[in-house]
């Protein structure tokens, strides 16, 4: 059973970046799917971004597309999800996440089997 473990959250003014790491135990991490998703207070968590096992194709949300980018090193077992040019907006809880499936519907949380603890950014004005 997989274990993901966020890192690199934390309280940037609008128009920085911040690289967040998600790293994986106790699973075949090159198997597996990974995306991100978020949650700000009182709303739905939301698709950011997945990318595939080989780090070959990925996909984004259209909010974050052009800001974001994500990849992978499967030597290290670890996912990355560089954020550039942060907005306000972009502040909330982060999660990393493993589809060891390939389900198409790969923008809904219920793709994923397994999830990371979360990490806080914080974008302010």
């Amino acid at each position: 059973q997989a274990q993901l473990v966020e890192s690199g959250g934390g309280l940037v003014q609008a128009g920085e970046s911040l690289r967040l790491s998600c790293v994986a135990s106790g699973g075949t991490f090159r198997s597996n799917h990974m995306g991100w998703f978020r949650q700000a207070p009182g709303k739905e968590r939301e698709f950011v971004a997945r990318i595939s096992t080989s780090g070959g194709a990925t996909y984004y949300a259209d909010s974050v597309k052009g800001r974001f980018l994500i990849s992978r090193d499967n030597a290290k077992n670890t996912v990355y999800l560089q954020m550039n040019s942060l907005k306000p907006e972009d502040t909330a809880v982060y999660y990393c996440a493993a589809d060891p499936y390939y389900r198409s519907n790969y923008y809904s949380p219920v793709a994923y089997n397994y999830w990371g603890q979360g990490t806080q950014v914080t974008v302010s004005t």
